[in-house]
Protein backbone atom coordinates (compact mmCIF):
# COMPACT_ATOMS: atom_id res chain seq x y z
CA UNK A 1 0.00 0.00 0.00
CA UNK A 2 2.75 2.47 0.97
CA UNK A 3 4.60 1.59 -2.23
CA UNK A 4 1.52 2.45 -4.33
CA UNK A 5 1.13 5.79 -2.54
CA UNK A 6 4.77 6.64 -3.18
CA UNK A 7 4.47 5.74 -6.87
CA UNK A 8 1.31 7.83 -7.15
CA UNK A 9 3.07 10.77 -5.44
CA UNK A 10 6.08 10.40 -7.75
CA UNK A 11 3.81 10.33 -10.79
CA UNK A 12 1.96 13.42 -9.58
CA UNK A 13 5.22 15.32 -8.99
CA UNK A 14 6.49 14.30 -12.44
CA UNK A 15 3.31 15.51 -14.13
CA UNK A 16 3.41 18.78 -12.19
CA UNK A 17 7.08 19.36 -13.02
CA UNK A 18 6.46 18.62 -16.71
CA UNK A 19 3.50 21.02 -16.81
CA UNK A 20 5.53 23.80 -15.17
CA UNK A 21 8.50 23.20 -17.46
CA UNK A 22 6.35 23.26 -20.59
CA UNK A 23 4.61 26.50 -19.57
CA UNK A 24 7.61 28.35 -18.12
CA UNK A 25 8.33 30.27 -21.33
CA UNK A 26 4.77 31.56 -21.53
CA UNK A 27 4.81 32.51 -17.84
CA UNK A 28 8.11 34.36 -18.29
CA UNK A 29 6.80 36.28 -21.30
CA UNK A 30 3.65 37.28 -19.41
CA UNK A 31 5.71 38.31 -16.38
CA UNK A 32 8.04 40.44 -18.52
CA UNK A 33 5.08 42.06 -20.31
CA UNK A 34 3.46 42.87 -16.96
CA UNK A 35 6.72 44.33 -15.57
CA UNK A 36 7.19 46.42 -18.72
CA UNK A 37 3.66 47.85 -18.50
CA UNK A 38 4.09 48.51 -14.78
CA UNK A 39 7.42 50.26 -15.46
CA UNK A 40 5.80 52.59 -17.99
CA UNK A 41 3.14 53.58 -15.46
CA UNK A 42 5.67 54.08 -12.65
CA UNK A 43 8.01 56.15 -14.83
CA UNK A 44 5.12 58.45 -15.64
CA UNK A 45 4.08 58.64 -11.98
CA UNK A 46 7.65 59.52 -11.02
CA UNK A 47 7.86 62.23 -13.67
CA UNK A 48 4.45 63.62 -12.64
CA UNK A 49 5.44 63.72 -8.97
CA UNK A 50 8.72 65.42 -9.86
CA UNK A 51 6.92 68.38 -11.45
CA UNK A 52 6.25 69.80 -7.99
CA UNK A 53 9.03 68.14 -6.01
CA UNK A 54 12.73 68.23 -5.36
CA UNK A 55 15.08 65.27 -5.17
CA UNK A 56 14.73 64.89 -1.38
CA UNK A 57 10.96 64.72 -1.75
CA UNK A 58 11.31 62.07 -4.48
CA UNK A 59 13.34 59.86 -2.16
CA UNK A 60 10.93 60.36 0.74
CA UNK A 61 7.94 59.59 -1.48
CA UNK A 62 9.62 56.38 -2.61
CA UNK A 63 10.15 55.35 1.01
CA UNK A 64 6.54 56.23 1.82
CA UNK A 65 5.22 54.16 -1.09
CA UNK A 66 7.53 51.26 -0.26
CA UNK A 67 6.23 51.16 3.30
CA UNK A 68 6.37 47.73 4.81
CA UNK A 69 5.86 45.85 1.56
CA UNK A 70 8.28 42.93 1.47
CA UNK A 71 7.49 41.72 -2.03
CA UNK A 72 10.33 42.02 -4.50
CA UNK A 73 7.99 43.74 -6.94
CA UNK A 74 7.44 46.61 -4.49
CA UNK A 75 11.16 47.27 -4.38
CA UNK A 76 11.45 47.19 -8.17
CA UNK A 77 8.43 49.46 -8.55
CA UNK A 78 9.82 52.08 -6.21
CA UNK A 79 13.23 51.90 -7.88
CA UNK A 80 11.62 52.74 -11.24
CA UNK A 81 9.54 55.52 -9.66
CA UNK A 82 12.58 57.00 -7.90
CA UNK A 83 14.83 56.91 -10.95
CA UNK A 84 12.25 58.76 -13.03
CA UNK A 85 11.46 61.20 -10.25
CA UNK A 86 15.11 62.08 -9.58
CA UNK A 87 15.77 62.65 -13.27
CA UNK A 88 12.89 65.13 -13.52
CA UNK A 89 12.84 66.81 -10.11
CA UNK A 90 14.31 70.10 -9.01
CA UNK A 91 17.77 69.77 -7.49
CA UNK A 92 18.04 69.59 -3.73
CA UNK A 93 20.94 71.63 -2.41
CA UNK A 94 22.64 68.94 -0.31
CA UNK A 95 21.11 65.81 -1.84
CA UNK A 96 24.44 64.25 -2.84
CA UNK A 97 26.54 65.49 0.09
CA UNK A 98 28.40 62.69 1.85
CA UNK A 99 27.47 60.10 -0.77
CA UNK A 100 30.25 57.73 -1.82
CA UNK A 101 30.87 57.11 -5.51
CA UNK A 102 29.00 54.17 -7.01
CA UNK A 103 30.97 50.93 -7.15
CA UNK A 104 29.98 47.57 -8.62
CA UNK A 105 31.11 45.93 -5.40
CA UNK A 106 30.42 48.12 -2.35
CA UNK A 107 33.02 48.36 0.40
CA UNK A 108 32.31 47.50 4.01
CA UNK A 109 31.98 51.24 4.74
CA UNK A 110 29.42 51.55 1.94
CA UNK A 111 27.43 48.63 3.35
CA UNK A 112 27.58 50.10 6.86
CA UNK A 113 26.35 53.47 5.55
CA UNK A 114 23.43 51.79 3.79
CA UNK A 115 22.50 49.81 6.89
CA UNK A 116 22.75 52.80 9.21
CA UNK A 117 20.82 55.03 6.82
CA UNK A 118 17.95 52.56 6.76
CA UNK A 119 17.94 51.82 10.48
CA UNK A 120 15.30 54.35 11.56
CA UNK A 121 13.22 54.54 8.39
CA UNK A 122 10.66 51.91 9.47
CA UNK A 123 10.43 50.39 5.98
CA UNK A 124 11.48 47.15 4.30
CA UNK A 125 15.25 47.04 4.89
CA UNK A 126 16.13 45.43 1.54
CA UNK A 127 13.95 47.92 -0.30
CA UNK A 128 15.46 50.81 1.64
CA UNK A 129 18.99 49.77 0.73
CA UNK A 130 17.96 49.36 -2.91
CA UNK A 131 16.51 52.88 -3.00
CA UNK A 132 19.60 54.34 -1.35
CA UNK A 133 21.76 52.53 -3.90
CA UNK A 134 19.66 54.30 -6.55
CA UNK A 135 20.54 57.58 -4.86
CA UNK A 136 24.24 56.67 -4.82
CA UNK A 137 24.12 55.75 -8.51
CA UNK A 138 22.24 58.96 -9.36
CA UNK A 139 24.75 61.10 -7.44
CA UNK A 140 27.68 59.36 -9.11
CA UNK A 141 26.63 60.29 -12.62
Amino acid sequence: MLKNILWFFLLLVTILFTYIWMNSQQWLEEFNDDRQQQSIVLKQQGADFAKAANQDQCLEQSFKQLGKCYAYGCTLDQGVFLKSCLANAQSSEHFCDGIARYKEKPTEDDKRWLKNSCWDKNVNAEGCRFLLKQKVYFCSQ
